[in-house]
């Protein structure tokens, strides 16, 4: 009688308190991962990085892939025309104030040599490489010449947009590339010397 009464008090506490130790192990016999760390709950209506926040610190079981950061491609940087071509633009009104500056200073040399020196002397100091802030300080000091840098590059522009042939001017870098490319490459490419074996290839 008293064994079989404390089997049955055994029973009695067997079922008021569950066994954590059977249920930790079935739970490793149907595969699902404990975690004894405190549960943290986290929303994106509180803050805006609240989600990201919580996603930083992952548990023990996560894979270590989900700490790499996806790459994100900005469409506003330099080099991407997906829109408009005004840098290019830019450095082409550039280029023709710098070569219109070249032709009224050969102008000058001989045609009045003491404007010409003046006109070197303020190149000297002020260089042509922006148009719109060159051609303002040339107004400032000598209007007469800055309006005709003004007109030459126009002139000039209005010349090359009638002989830019814009299918050679493709062909060309396309070429160009090419060349390039195939110069890399032979510099890259190790050749074998006359007096070692050489084995077929195919």
């Amino acid at each position: 009688m008293a064994g079989a009464r404390s089997m049955a008090v055994r029973a009695i506490d067997a079922a008021r308190v569950p066994n954590i130790s059977s249920s930790s192990s079935s739970f490793r016999r149907t595969g699902v991962a404990v975690s004894r760390r405190p549960t943290r709950l986290a929303t994106s209506f509180l803050q805006p990085n609240s989600l990201a926040h919580g996603r930083r610190r992952p548990s023990s079981s996560a894979p270590r892939s989900g700490k790499r950061r996806s790459l994100v491609v900005v469409g506003e940087v330099a080099g991407q025309y997906e829109e408009g071509f005004e840098d290019v633009e830019t450095q082409i009104i550039n280029y023709f104030t710098y070569k219109a500056t070249r032709t009224v200073l050969h102008q000058l040399y001989e045609m009045n040599p003491p404007k010409y020196r003046w006109f070197y002397n303020f190149l000297v100091t002020n260089k042509p490489t922006d148009g719109k802030r060159f051609l303002r300080h040339l107004g400032k000091e000598k209007q007469d010449l800055a309006e005709r840098v003004m007109i030459t590059r126009l002139h000039l522009y209005g010349k090359w947009i009638k002989k830019l042939d814009h299918a050679k001017m493709y062909n060309r870098i396309s070429e160009e590339n090419l060349a390039m490319m195939r110069e890399r490459l032979m510099e890259t490419v190790i050749w074998p010397s006359d007096d070692t074996n050489t084995e077929k290839i195919g």
